[in-house]
């Protein structure tokens, strides 16, 4: 409709447009290699001896599974690996795309294939595929009308079948480390012929913005302005630029990665190690009852009978947090993680609590002996129900040595204390009390032990 101002005759022929100047392409594009040779950061598959080399000079690559981190290079390598092995490449992302892309994409490729031109399809976030999407891949990938190629950020060996990956070779990419994402700046540099105006300071900065994301780091360079009178230092870059999320998935592989480093760094005894991984989980978005959990779990499990006292510090750790809230809580389960990394080490009650339910599912229904059985019933009694039972406090030291395991079952020893912390007296106690059973079964020759 016109507008009810405008005094022009609407009848007249609409005037035609002047051509818009296309919109430039972000950086990361422009800088993309255009040979595998450029791809910076994943030496351990593209350099000698690596997976890929192999493949082009076989002529035919095999399906492929890129696994790494975002802004690696998935992408760029499959482009340019369909390139190396003359293949049409083909590019899909599984969040967007469904059965009927999949079909249009399937028949191309067998027309493609009749003309003797074999495909290269890379499916970025392949995992978002369900079963049966995943299972199509299958034919076309056995009798070659497809070169499959998925990138994934997640585990492969969760998210994805093992039909799929029976047919394919997962090959992890890496984060990108300081000197390869130096190496983009510098391309970027060597392109445009200008230094970046940044003092050293905040260049090392910038390289730590894009936690290892090279499509990142280029991301932050478009945003600094074009030219400055003087280097911007590293006030005037955290006023221009954000700093990247730190690539962490509560659900997926960053949470259980970073838990794992984190309990491992802790049964390691490393409190400074333990206390990054707890505070990288924090900055993470984890949910601190989430930690509070684990290190509980990790006192019995790890500290267990060396430092009793450790569970203790957990659960009130865990308690002041639900009373305090975030942030202030979180610091009192710090304070846990660095007296659990600090405590003497000891997973024999758990290794004893294992080994005495292995024995409990091998033994199956023996019953305890009959000394130490109950007889409310006159029966009972008659049947030699608690005949012969020691009432343990009335002898000396309150220790009996009777045989309290099932008839027909041998004695067996589960809890082993380590000699470290606590358990050093444990042990000792320990000694004493098979002493004590040594000396009880050897006065009393009918007892089923001796």
């Amino acid at each position: 409709m016109a507008d009810l101002f405008d005094t022009r005759d609407v009848r007249a022929a609409p005037q035609a447009e002047p051509p818009r100047a296309a919109a430039p392409a972000p950086l990361a594009d422009r800088l993309r290699p255009a040979s595998l040779d450029e791809v910076v950061g994943q030496d351990h598959i593209l350099g000698p001896g690596g997976a890929l080399p192999a493949m082009i000079a076989s002529g035919t690559p095999g399906s492929i599974i890129f696994w790494g981190p975002p802004g690696v290079g998935k992408t760029t390598i499959a482009r340019l690996l369909a390139k190396s092995v003359n293949m049409t490449f083909v590019q899909i992302s599984a969040i967007f795309s469904g059965v009927a892309d999949l079909k249009k994409i399937f028949e191309a490729a067998k027309v493609r294939r009749t003309n003797g031109r074999g495909t290269l399809l890379f499916v970025d976030e392949i995992h978002r595929f369900n079963r049966a999407q995943q299972d199509a891949f299958l034919p076309l990938m056995e009798d070659g009308t497809i070169v499959l190629v998925g990138a994934t950020t997640e585990n492969p060996s969760f998210e994805l079948n093992s039909a799929l990956l029976s047919r394919s070779s997962v090959l992890t990419l890496h984060r990108l480390d300081r000197a390869a994402l130096e190496r983009i700046l510098a391309r970027h540099e060597a392109g445009t012929g200008e230094v970046l105006p940044l003092t050293p300071a905040a260049r090392e900065d910038l390289i730590a913005f894009a936690d290892g994301d090279g499509r990142a780091l280029l991301n932050l360079v478009e945003q600094l302005p074009a030219s400055v009178p003087t280097p911007l230092d590293v006030p005037d870059l955290a006023r221009i630029v954000s700093r990247r999320a730190a690539n962490y998935d509560k659900s997926g592989d960053g949470h259980y990665n970073l838990i794992s480093a984190l309990h491992k760094s802790v049964r390691g005894s490393d409190p400074d190690a333990a206390l990054y991984w707890f505070a990288r989980m924090l900055k993470g978005g984890e949910d601190p009852r989430y930690l509070a959990r684990r290190l509980t779990r990790i006192a019995v499990e790890d500290v267990g009978l060396a430092d009793p006292r450790a569970q203790g510090v957990c659960l009130e750790a865990w308690q002041t947090f639900e009373r305090l809230g975030s942030p202030e809580g979180e610091l009192a389960l710090a304070q846990a993680v660095l007296y659990l990394a600090l405590a003497p080490k000891s997973n024999a009650a758990y290794v004893a609590f294992k080994a005495a339910m292995g024995a409990a599912e091998r033994t199956g229904s023996l019953v305890p002996p009959h000394h130490i059985l109950n007889a409310p019933t006159t029966w009972m009694k008659g049947q030699g129900f608690g005949a012969g039972y020691v009432y343990d406090h009335d002898v000396e030291g309150a220790v009996s040595g009777q045989n309290y395991f099932p008839d027909g079952m041998d004695r067996e020893r589960f809890y082993q204390p380590t000699g470290r912390g606590d358990e050093v007296e444990i042990g000792r106690r320990l000694q004493e009390l098979a002493d004590i059973r040594t000396r009880s079964q050897k006065s009393d020759p009918d007892d089923p032990d001796h």
